[in-house]
């Protein structure tokens, strides 16, 4: 009989410890499954509303200019929590604000009736002028996110070398003297120069493709500063919109227009969009 109760009361003492070892391993599980969607939720908080402390970043984008447009691409370098330094490189057209662009002459009416024009063109150009431009800059953090509605601003600041590429504006016109078409430039023949500040003898625009190979390359040097105001809903993602002012300086002056006198600085407002992504550099 002493051995049945000395059974019962082991029994009983295996069970107790079995079931606290269970309600142990029970609470530890549930514990670290806390712990694992605290740090979930941590990580996406992180990513969502924290501070954009990201080594590198790459973006591209366009810019609207009032006197032209481009595009670009950047690289970017943190060097602290306020600066990134940041790398650029920039293709742009300057365009005159006098620029008009006209219709050209009606080519031929087939029997259906349908006009046939030749190619548009913009009275009184004298040459297209590309920019490509690359520089270094610095980027200044004026207001970090609140939380994931929050913009980023940051100030910059940004200057470098610009290479001019000076493309002449080729027209179709009616020959003086001949009376046939040819295709001419403004400055290489005092006749065809009348003939080009003459709607009536503008056949039309001789088309994108000419005057490559006549390029002449102009050295300059340019600068800008402005606001870049991030929006991006997560840290790792750029979606920017910047504003600002741009100055550029060429070496020689630069004719756009007949009517417009040529110069060598160009100072201009820009509007631009900008997306692209951030990382952290490999160790």
């Amino acid at each position: 009989m002493k051995k049945l109760h000395l059974f019962v009361l082991l029994l009983l003492v295996v069970g107790g410890l079995q079931a606290q070892d269970n309600s142990s391993t029970e609470k530890s599980a549930k514990e670290e499954r806390e712990q694992k969607k605290l740090k979930r939720i941590s990580l996406f908080k992180q990513l969502e509303e924290g501070e954009n402390l990201y080594q590198r970043e790459f973006s591209g984008g366009a810019r609207i200019n009032t006197d032209g447009w481009s595009g670009f691409l950047e690289m970017g370098r943190r060097k602290s929590r306020e600066k990134v330094t940041y790398y650029q490189f920039e293709f742009a057209e300057k365009k005159n604000p006098k620029e008009d662009k006209k219709p050209g002459s009606i080519k031929d009416i087939d029997q259906y009736g349908f006009v046939y024009s030749e190619k548009p063109y913009i009275y009184g150009k004298k040459n297209n002028f590309y920019q490509a431009k690359l520089g270094i800059g610095q980027q200044r953090l004026i207001g970090g996110k609140g939380n994931k509605n929050g913009v980023l601003v940051n100030a910059i600041f940004y200057g470098g070398l610009s290479v001019g590429l000076l493309k002449p504006y080729y027209l179709n016109i009616v020959d003086p003297n001949t009376g046939n078409a040819v295709q001419a430039k403004y400055g290489e023949n005092a006749a065809y120069d009348q003939a080009f500040t003459d709607r009536s003898a503008i056949i039309g625009g001789a088309g994108f493709g000419k005057g490559w190979g006549e390029l002449t390359i102009v050295p300059g040097a340019h600068a800008k500063t402005g606001l870049r105001f991030d929006w991006a809903r997560f840290n790792e993602v750029v979606s920017a919109l910047e504003v600002g002012v741009n100055a550029e300086y060429y070496t020689k002056d630069i004719p756009l227009m007949v009517f417009q006198p040529d110069k060598k600085f160009f100072f201009n407002a820009y509007l631009a969009l900008q997306f692209g992504k951030r990382w952290d550099k490999k160790k």
